[in-house]
């Protein structure tokens, strides 16, 4: 448990009611289970922290929390997880949102995303041996979807006919549509011929569930750890290398967008920043001028 306290029998029954009455909050609100199951751990280590129920526990807890957890060096990204989970615990499931109220949303640092050249995409995408692993990232490059879009595909949603691939299990639960080209068509085709996943997944574990993510990225760690590349390689590598290889054909950012599955535009628009290829080719002002 978080700060090394533990939560005893009589404090986790005490506390029960209020993560069952979260759960459901959180169910009702349309929460993804991820995010859910995500929230109620965050939700267990508070309660954990301070040996109490939430219900019991005021502002200055909930800041004695935000300072431990700041000094564990959390990243902004689980930083934001955990106050998420705050803010919805006390403003929609305890009722106290003025709790919460002095909680500021912690930034990323602005970094610029790790992208590959299509050489290099080609050269991983050679080096697998396995024709499941060389085809779930071939997915990935060729459509740009998140790791776990990409794990629970079913074969019904590759739609050779409207020449798409539907993303049914996409962040937010926001379905969408992406591109299936007539090579990556003809890849499919071949790999379910060798390899006939159970159904209904097109990417499977040996025992007929869904290829699960871990298992996914440590098969591409595997395969980078022999090669001589330029930036660290993750699966999310593939996707920001798709954005950026689209924007550079000169695909509208708008398209991209849709593709990516992204809300706003200003996510999509991070890409920008990332392509030297738009950069260099974009005319400098003064290329008009006469002799300077």
């Amino acid at each position: 448990m978080s700060g090394g306290r533990e939560l005893s029998v009589r404090d986790g029954k005490q506390m029960q009611p209020v993560l069952e009455q979260m759960s459901s909050d959180l169910a009702l609100a349309g929460y993804a289970i991820r995010t859910r199951a995500t929230y109620l751990h965050a939700a267990r280590d508070f309660a954990a922290f301070h040996r109490r129920s939430p219900d019991e526990l005021d502002r200055a807890a909930l800041r004695e929390w935000v300072r431990h957890l700041c000094a564990r060096g959390l990243s902004a990204q689980r930083l934001r997880q955990h106050y998420a989970a705050l803010r919805f615990l006390f403003a929609r499931t305890l009722g106290r949102a003025d709790a919460v109220s002095f909680l500021s949303w912690p930034k990323e640092p602005d970094r610029l995303a790790s992208v590959l050249s299509p050489e290099e995409v080609y050269a991983i995408l050679n080096s697998f041996r396995e024709p499941k692993y060389r085809t779930f990232f071939t997915v990935l490059y060729a459509t740009g979807l998140r790791l776990r879009e990409a794990c629970l595909l079913e074969t019904r949603d590759v739609d050779a006919t409207r020449g798409v691939i539907r993303v049914r299990n996409a962040k937010g639960g926001r379905e969408r549509l992406v591109m299936l080209g007539p090579r990556l068509l003809v890849l499919l085709r071949r790999y379910w011929s060798i390899v006939r996943p159970p159904a209904p997944w097109l990417f499977a574990s040996s025992r007929g569930t869904p290829l699960h993510p871990e298992v996914a990225r440590s098969a591409l760690t595997a395969v980078v750890s022999s090669l001589s590349l330029r930036v660290p390689v993750t699966p999310k590598t593939f996707r920001h290398s798709f954005a950026t290889h689209l924007l550079e054909q000169g695909v509208n950012l708008r398209v991209i967008q849709v593709l990516l599955g992204h809300r706003s535009i200003r996510t999509t628009a991070r890409y920008t920043r990332v392509s030297a290829d738009v950069i260099a080719r974009t005319p400098s002002l003064i290329e008009r001028f006469g002799p300077l």
